[in-house]
């Protein structure tokens, strides 16, 4: 079976940290050390006749308002085929470490104004990745309260647009039942090599690549 993706497509990811990765901000081509980057070797390895272009928009730190300010620039104009976002620990974790929180529905509202926007203004397909926390150090226990109510509204943008939906939070707490939380995600966060390389092989089932 052939992806999803069809030839000569422009494959977007956007998110914070989690993508960004340490991506060049000057070279598209370089996509630094995450999944993207594994995504985009991986698809190209195996559909080398497709001519994918993968770009990478994740900054660190990002919230879903930061992603309305610079979605003409940083999607829109790019004119993508296909859109991949991974938003929403920044907006749970800034309620602890700056008492800073985003409300399930002002997330809900963003992230939805980012979505009727790329569909009215691109012909991209949508993929929506779940937020995720795991369960290290042991305070990320206390971030469910908050992070849960935004993952019930990304799953319902899924279907409200027919979005692809990636629910790694899930993915990563069966995970866990494996190997401990710190062999993905040594901060509950950030995901190690392991962490993407597993973010890497259920987005690339998602896209049936």
């Amino acid at each position: 079976m052939s992806s999803l993706i069809e030839k000569n497509s422009i494959v977007l990811f956007q998110g914070d940290s989690v993508t960004d990765a340490g991506r060049s901000r000057t070279n598209d081509n370089e996509l630094g050390n995450g999944y993207p980057r594994m995504i985009a070797a991986l698809f190209s390895a195996k559909y080398p006749e497709k001519n994918v272009k993968f770009i990478n928009r994740g900054i660190s730190g990002n919230r879903v308002k930061d992603l309305q300010a610079r979605w003409k620039e940083d999607c829109v104009d790019l004119k993508p085929d296909w859109v991949s976002i991974l938003i929403g620990i920044n907006d749970c974790w800034r309620r602890y470490d700056r008492d800073d929180p985003t409300s399930a529905k002002e997330y809900e509202n963003g992230y939805r104004d980012i979505l009727t926007r790329t569909i009215n203004e691109t012909k991209a397909s949508l993929i929506i990745c779940e937020p995720f926390v795991l369960p290290i150090p042991e305070d990320r226990k206390r971030w469910r309260e908050d992070l849960d109510p935004k993952i019930h509204a990304a799953r319902q943008l899924a279907r409200e647009f027919n979005a692809i939906y990636i629910p790694l939070d899930g993915i990563f707490a069966s995970a866990c039942t494996k190997r401990e939380p710190a062999f993905w995600a040594a901060d509950g966060v950030h995901p190690t090599s392991n962490g993407h390389a597993l973010m890497t092989i259920e987005w690339m089932k998602a896209v049936k690549a």
